[in-house]
């Protein structure tokens, strides 16, 4: 147990250290977005993936993705999607995959037609090549990973191991925030997003993987704090993260994470005894007053205006006519290129470039349902539906898995409000499909055939 304690501090601590180091010399930040899948690459070999290696390595991709994207470290934007993409098919290298999981295969084949579209439609300006990696590169790397983890049988302590893992990344993204930008109210002037605050990165996406960060911190701090120690730290680090998230000004992300931590807890409540249930109303009442604290202490570093941009006001206090901001008239234009291409959509990448026609500008859509809707049509709709369906249908015979609403939860929210800009969507999705064994932690993993 002591053992165990400190490596979680000695992880903790060698992160924030990483914050700094790269702070100092970001050039060092492509070494560590090169390191890190070599050295996963090795451990994955030499293991031959016997406890799904695979999955640690993802999963720290996934956590420190948008970290290299801020320091510059990625080598293009697709870089850790297809890095995830990679993992997991040495996944099912080394340890198959269920028969079953080739239901996604037909998710992927429902987006071809569009792909066809797009090449006989796109007119000589376009990079077809780009365009088709930026809008399809998320849901390749959905379906891979959902392909792999589709029923294979972990326990729910190593699924815990494997968010604290994809925690450690965010951790030193949290960091390099307060090293950026350590006073707050020096950058904060207005209600809008605010990019100072998010270490000069989307607000949007720094706000998403923040807001899985609470989540990941909140589960270790009620469910796995065995000592006083580990229930600071973990407190801690859920204060630190919310608070950044908060001042990102990005709503996306933190409604995600508390949305996440409400599933979570209705769903512990529910399947708990009555001597639990009486326990956890006094979780309600701490999980509430940190809550409390944290919003207080942000509207106080912001001058109010945190309480204005949640209550869609601008400085002034007047309501702005978007709530969205401006993606209304985004996802309005995605519905009418749906109903004039009902079948198979203006083509995969293309609705950027048809609705610039309607608004006047070229701009990528930050919703991934709509976007399916107007560049693949029925085909889309389809293809939709199969996400929603599927991990419902598992959950059936698979009641144990107590973050699965959570994950479905954290997907639908953030392909809604960021697409699929980064693996996160992608790869929480795919966790939703994991068989979870809460009372038998060392039984020999499997797979459903």
């Amino acid at each position: 147990m002591k053992n165990t304690q400190f490596n979680y501090i000695a992880l903790i601590i060698f992160h924030a250290l990483i914050a700094v180091v790269l702070f100092i010399a970001p050039f060092l930040s492509k070494v560590y977005a090169l390191l890190i899948p070599l050295l996963g690459f090795f451990i994955v070999y030499k293991s031959k993936n016997e406890n799904n290696e695979v999955l640690f390595v993802s999963a720290y991709l996934v956590g420190a993705e948008v970290f290299l994207r801020m320091t510059g470290g990625n080598f293009n934007n697709e870089y850790v999607k297809f890095t995830v993409v990679f993992f997991m098919l040495c996944g099912m290298v080394y340890s198959n995959f269920s028969k079953n999981a080739l239901i996604f295969l037909f998710f992927l084949l429902l987006l071809v037609p569009g792909i066809f579209i797009t090449n006989s439609e796109a007119d000589l300006s376009t990079d077809i090549k780009k365009v088709l990696f930026f809008n399809l590169s998320g849901p390749v790397c959905l379906a891979v990973s959902s392909i792999y983890m589709f029923s294979r049988r972990i326990s729910f302590y190593k699924l815990q191991n494997i968010l604290t893992v994809m925690s450690l990344p965010i951790i030193t993204t949290t960091v390099y925030l307060f090293l950026y930008t350590p006073s707050i109210k020096d950058v904060v002037t207005g209600t809008q997003s605010n990019f100072e605050t998010s270490g000069g990165f989307g607000p949007n996406q720094v706000s998403t993987i923040l807001g899985l960060g609470m989540f990941i911190f909140f589960t270790q701090l009620v469910l796995f704090s065995k000592s006083k120690i580990e229930l600071f730290i973990n407190g801690s680090l859920f204060i630190f993260i919310s608070y950044r998230g908060i001042v990102t000004f990005s709503r996306g992300g933190i409604i995600t994470g508390a949305a996440m931590i409400v599933c979570l807890l209705a769903l512990l409540y529910y399947f708990s005894n009555a001597q639990g249930k009486k326990k956890f109303t006094l979780v309600f009442v701490l999980t509430g007053l940190l809550v409390i604290g944290v919003w207080t202490y942000s509207s106080l570093q912001t001058g109010g205006l945190i309480n204005k941009r949640y209550a869609n006001q601008d400085a002034r206090g007047r309501i702005k006519n978007d709530k969205l901001g401006g993606r209304e008239e985004i996802m309005d234009a995605d519905m009418h290129l749906f109903l004039e291409n009902p079948i198979f959509g203006v083509g995969a990448g293309l609705s950027k470039t048809k609705r610039s026609d309607e608004l006047g500008i070229e701009i990528a859509s930050h919703n991934e349902v709509t976007r399916l809707l107007s560049e693949h049509g029925l085909f889309g709709i389809f293809a939709f539906l199969t996400l929603c369906i599927v991990p419902f249908a598992l959950y059936i015979n698979n009641k144990q898995h107590l973050y699965l609403l959570s994950f479905f939860v954290f997907w639908g929210l953030t392909i809604n409000h960021a697409a699929m800009r980064t693996a996160a969507p992608a790869f929480i999705y795919a966790m939703t499909l994991l068989f979870i064994q809460v009372k038998k932690p060392d039984e020999a993993e499997k797979i459903i055939n």
